[in-house]
Protein backbone atom coordinates (compact mmCIF):
# COMPACT_ATOMS: atom_id res chain seq x y z
CA UNK A 1 0.00 0.00 0.00
CA UNK A 2 1.79 3.28 -0.76
CA UNK A 3 1.22 6.58 0.84
CA UNK A 4 4.42 5.47 3.37
CA UNK A 5 2.47 2.86 5.25
CA UNK A 6 1.16 -0.80 5.36
CA UNK A 7 -2.07 -2.44 4.74
CA UNK A 8 -1.57 -3.76 8.16
CA UNK A 9 -0.96 -0.44 9.62
CA UNK A 10 -4.19 0.82 8.03
CA UNK A 11 -5.73 -1.91 9.75
CA UNK A 12 -4.88 -1.28 12.95
CA UNK A 13 -5.57 2.22 12.52
CA UNK A 14 -8.82 2.46 11.18
CA UNK A 15 -9.92 0.08 14.19
CA UNK A 16 -8.43 2.21 16.53
CA UNK A 17 -10.86 4.87 15.16
CA UNK A 18 -13.98 3.09 16.10
CA UNK A 19 -13.02 3.48 19.97
CA UNK A 20 -14.40 6.50 21.81
CA UNK A 21 -13.15 8.06 24.76
CA UNK A 22 -14.76 6.77 28.30
CA UNK A 23 -15.64 3.56 27.00
CA UNK A 24 -15.12 0.58 28.76
CA UNK A 25 -13.40 -2.39 26.17
CA UNK A 26 -12.64 -5.89 26.60
CA UNK A 27 -9.50 -6.36 25.09
CA UNK A 28 -8.44 -9.11 23.49
CA UNK A 29 -4.69 -10.29 22.37
CA UNK A 30 -2.95 -9.53 19.03
CA UNK A 31 -4.32 -7.34 17.07
CA UNK A 32 -6.96 -6.18 19.22
CA UNK A 33 -4.36 -4.99 21.74
CA UNK A 34 -2.46 -2.96 19.34
CA UNK A 35 -5.87 -0.95 18.51
CA UNK A 36 -7.23 -0.37 22.10
CA UNK A 37 -4.08 0.48 23.20
CA UNK A 38 -3.04 2.93 20.18
CA UNK A 39 -6.80 4.29 20.37
CA UNK A 40 -6.22 5.26 24.24
CA UNK A 41 -2.77 7.18 23.27
CA UNK A 42 -4.42 9.12 20.97
CA UNK A 43 -8.05 10.31 20.73
CA UNK A 44 -9.66 8.46 23.77
CA UNK A 45 -7.62 9.01 26.34
CA UNK A 46 -9.90 7.80 29.38
CA UNK A 47 -10.91 4.57 27.26
CA UNK A 48 -10.77 1.60 30.37
CA UNK A 49 -9.24 -1.08 28.73
CA UNK A 50 -10.05 -4.46 30.70
CA UNK A 51 -7.84 -7.61 30.35
CA UNK A 52 -9.49 -11.47 30.86
CA UNK A 53 -6.83 -12.29 33.53
CA UNK A 54 -9.04 -9.81 35.43
CA UNK A 55 -7.43 -6.12 34.96
CA UNK A 56 -9.44 -3.42 35.21
CA UNK A 57 -8.43 0.20 33.70
CA UNK A 58 -5.14 -1.23 32.83
CA UNK A 59 -2.80 1.24 31.52
CA UNK A 60 0.50 0.11 30.24
CA UNK A 61 3.68 1.56 29.00
CA UNK A 62 4.27 -0.96 26.65
CA UNK A 63 2.59 -3.45 24.61
CA UNK A 64 1.68 -5.55 26.69
CA UNK A 65 2.68 -9.33 25.40
CA UNK A 66 -0.57 -11.02 27.36
CA UNK A 67 -3.09 -11.00 29.17
CA UNK A 68 -1.32 -11.70 32.31
CA UNK A 69 1.74 -9.19 31.57
CA UNK A 70 2.74 -7.69 34.20
CA UNK A 71 2.47 -4.41 32.58
CA UNK A 72 -1.40 -4.03 33.20
CA UNK A 73 -1.37 -3.97 36.71
CA UNK A 74 0.89 -1.30 37.50
CA UNK A 75 -1.35 1.52 37.43
CA UNK A 76 -4.57 -0.07 36.80
CA UNK A 77 -7.77 0.54 38.61
CA UNK A 78 -8.27 -2.88 39.78
CA UNK A 79 -7.14 -6.79 39.75
CA UNK A 80 -9.95 -8.87 40.83
CA UNK A 81 -10.86 -12.30 40.28
CA UNK A 82 -11.46 -13.81 36.61
CA UNK A 83 -15.23 -14.74 37.86
CA UNK A 84 -15.82 -11.79 39.29
CA UNK A 85 -15.14 -10.07 36.21
CA UNK A 86 -17.20 -12.52 33.84
CA UNK A 87 -20.29 -12.22 36.25
CA UNK A 88 -20.23 -9.27 37.33
CA UNK A 89 -19.50 -6.91 34.83
CA UNK A 90 -19.33 -8.62 31.67
CA UNK A 91 -22.50 -10.89 31.88
CA UNK A 92 -24.71 -7.79 33.72
CA UNK A 93 -24.44 -5.65 30.96
CA UNK A 94 -20.98 -3.57 31.94
CA UNK A 95 -19.15 -3.40 29.14
CA UNK A 96 -19.45 -1.43 26.19
CA UNK A 97 -17.18 -2.75 23.56
CA UNK A 98 -15.04 -6.16 23.22
CA UNK A 99 -12.57 -6.42 20.62
CA UNK A 100 -11.97 -9.47 19.47
CA UNK A 101 -9.70 -11.49 16.49
CA UNK A 102 -9.92 -15.29 15.12
CA UNK A 103 -8.90 -17.53 12.21
CA UNK A 104 -12.56 -17.60 10.73
CA UNK A 105 -15.26 -14.95 10.57
CA UNK A 106 -18.66 -15.70 8.27
CA UNK A 107 -21.61 -14.23 6.13
CA UNK A 108 -22.77 -13.59 9.89
CA UNK A 109 -20.32 -12.13 12.04
CA UNK A 110 -19.50 -15.39 13.68
CA UNK A 111 -15.86 -15.79 14.75
CA UNK A 112 -14.24 -19.83 14.92
CA UNK A 113 -10.88 -19.67 17.15
CA UNK A 114 -11.23 -23.47 17.46
CA UNK A 115 -10.72 -25.74 15.14
CA UNK A 116 -10.37 -26.02 10.86
CA UNK A 117 -12.03 -28.63 9.50
CA UNK A 118 -14.68 -30.81 10.64
CA UNK A 119 -14.42 -30.86 14.51
CA UNK A 120 -13.58 -34.96 15.59
CA UNK A 121 -10.92 -34.84 12.89
CA UNK A 122 -9.87 -31.22 12.35
CA UNK A 123 -7.16 -30.51 9.90
CA UNK A 124 -5.83 -27.70 12.59
CA UNK A 125 -6.41 -27.34 16.31
CA UNK A 126 -6.94 -23.44 17.35
CA UNK A 127 -6.52 -22.00 20.79
CA UNK A 128 -10.33 -21.95 21.62
CA UNK A 129 -12.21 -19.07 22.90
CA UNK A 130 -10.68 -17.91 25.92
CA UNK A 131 -12.97 -15.35 26.54
CA UNK A 132 -14.57 -14.64 22.98
CA UNK A 133 -17.62 -16.79 23.71
CA UNK A 134 -18.93 -14.70 26.23
CA UNK A 135 -17.51 -11.18 25.31
CA UNK A 136 -19.15 -12.02 22.05
CA UNK A 137 -22.24 -13.10 24.05
CA UNK A 138 -22.70 -10.29 26.25
CA UNK A 139 -20.69 -7.30 25.73
CA UNK A 140 -22.62 -4.08 24.36
CA UNK A 141 -21.24 -4.26 21.03
CA UNK A 142 -18.05 -5.81 19.60
CA UNK A 143 -15.56 -5.49 16.72
CA UNK A 144 -13.39 -8.30 14.73
CA UNK A 145 -9.59 -6.92 13.13
CA UNK A 146 -8.41 -9.71 10.60
CA UNK A 147 -6.42 -10.03 7.25
CA UNK A 148 -9.06 -10.13 4.60
CA UNK A 149 -8.06 -13.62 2.92
CA UNK A 150 -10.63 -16.44 1.32
CA UNK A 151 -10.07 -18.97 3.71
CA UNK A 152 -10.58 -16.49 6.65
CA UNK A 153 -13.64 -15.61 5.44
CA UNK A 154 -15.85 -18.43 4.48
CA UNK A 155 -19.33 -18.40 3.87
CA UNK A 156 -20.22 -19.88 6.96
CA UNK A 157 -17.47 -20.94 10.25
CA UNK A 158 -16.04 -24.47 10.11
CA UNK A 159 -17.10 -24.00 13.84
CA UNK A 160 -18.95 -21.48 15.66
CA UNK A 161 -17.09 -20.04 18.86
CA UNK A 162 -18.06 -16.28 19.44
CA UNK A 163 -21.63 -15.85 18.07
CA UNK A 164 -22.28 -13.53 15.93
CA UNK A 165 -25.63 -12.93 14.39
CA UNK A 166 -25.96 -17.00 14.13
CA UNK A 167 -28.09 -17.65 11.58
CA UNK A 168 -28.98 -14.05 10.33
CA UNK A 169 -32.08 -12.34 11.15
CA UNK A 170 -33.68 -12.64 14.51
CA UNK A 171 -31.77 -15.63 15.70
CA UNK A 172 -29.50 -13.92 18.28
CA UNK A 173 -32.46 -12.74 20.00
CA UNK A 174 -34.22 -15.77 20.06
CA UNK A 175 -30.91 -17.19 21.09
CA UNK A 176 -31.06 -14.58 24.77
CA UNK A 177 -27.71 -13.02 23.93
CA UNK A 178 -27.72 -9.55 25.25
CA UNK A 179 -25.12 -7.89 23.70
CA UNK A 180 -26.11 -5.95 20.21
CA UNK A 181 -23.46 -8.38 18.39
CA UNK A 182 -20.66 -7.41 15.69
CA UNK A 183 -20.91 -3.89 14.78
CA UNK A 184 -17.74 -3.89 12.35
CA UNK A 185 -15.20 -6.40 11.01
CA UNK A 186 -12.11 -4.26 10.25
CA UNK A 187 -9.74 -5.41 7.92
CA UNK A 188 -6.63 -5.13 5.78
CA UNK A 189 -8.63 -4.27 2.91
CA UNK A 190 -12.03 -1.93 4.37
CA UNK A 191 -14.76 -2.46 6.63
CA UNK A 192 -17.77 -5.13 7.02
CA UNK A 193 -21.08 -3.93 8.73
CA UNK A 194 -23.90 -5.78 9.19
CA UNK A 195 -27.33 -5.15 7.71
CA UNK A 196 -30.70 -5.25 8.93
CA UNK A 197 -30.55 -9.04 8.76
CA UNK A 198 -27.08 -9.26 10.63
CA UNK A 199 -25.33 -9.96 7.28
CA UNK A 200 -21.83 -8.13 6.43
CA UNK A 201 -21.62 -5.73 3.94
CA UNK A 202 -19.08 -3.87 2.74
CA UNK A 203 -19.56 -0.77 3.58
CA UNK A 204 -15.68 0.89 3.63
CA UNK A 205 -12.63 0.36 1.69
CA UNK A 206 -9.33 1.63 2.35
CA UNK A 207 -7.38 3.81 0.24
CA UNK A 208 -6.13 1.97 -3.21
CA UNK A 209 -8.74 -0.85 -2.64
CA UNK A 210 -10.96 -2.34 -5.29
CA UNK A 211 -13.95 -3.72 -4.63
CA UNK A 212 -13.46 -6.74 -7.06
CA UNK A 213 -10.45 -7.03 -4.63
CA UNK A 214 -12.51 -7.08 -1.86
CA UNK A 215 -15.17 -9.55 -3.31
CA UNK A 216 -12.59 -11.85 -4.51
CA UNK A 217 -11.22 -12.94 -0.83
CA UNK A 218 -14.87 -12.90 0.37
CA UNK A 219 -16.40 -16.77 0.20
CA UNK A 220 -19.77 -15.59 -0.11
CA UNK A 221 -21.25 -13.14 -2.57
CA UNK A 222 -20.80 -9.84 -0.67
CA UNK A 223 -23.14 -7.29 -1.07
CA UNK A 224 -21.66 -3.59 -1.25
CA UNK A 225 -23.08 -0.21 0.60
CA UNK A 226 -24.66 2.41 -2.34
CA UNK A 227 -22.79 4.70 0.48
CA UNK A 228 -19.62 2.97 0.45
CA UNK A 229 -17.30 5.24 1.38
CA UNK A 230 -13.37 5.08 1.28
CA UNK A 231 -11.77 5.95 4.56
CA UNK A 232 -9.15 8.24 5.23
CA UNK A 233 -5.24 7.53 5.54
CA UNK A 234 -3.54 7.26 8.35
CA UNK A 235 -2.10 10.45 9.83
CA UNK A 236 1.44 10.75 10.51
CA UNK A 237 0.47 11.32 14.15
CA UNK A 238 -1.03 7.60 14.32
CA UNK A 239 1.40 6.50 12.39
CA UNK A 240 4.22 7.64 14.80
CA UNK A 241 1.78 6.51 17.95
CA UNK A 242 1.51 3.09 16.05
CA UNK A 243 5.27 2.51 15.40
CA UNK A 244 6.50 3.58 18.82
CA UNK A 245 3.65 1.06 20.27
CA UNK A 246 5.12 -1.80 18.25
CA UNK A 247 8.63 -1.02 19.38
CA UNK A 248 8.07 -0.47 23.08
CA UNK A 249 7.09 -4.33 23.26
CA UNK A 250 10.44 -6.33 25.19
Amino acid sequence: MGGGYTAEEMMIVAAARMLRDGEVVFVGIGLPNLACNLARRLHAPHLILIYEAGVIGARPRRLPLSIGDPALVSGSLAVIPMFDLFAFYLQRGRIDVGFLSGAQVDRFGNLNATVIGNYRRPRARLPGSGGAAEIAAWAGRFYVIMPHEPRRFPERCDFCTAPGFLEGGDARERAGLIGKGPAAVITDLGLLQPDASGELILTAVHPGVSVETVRERTGWPLRVSPDLEVLPSPTQEELSALRALRGSAP
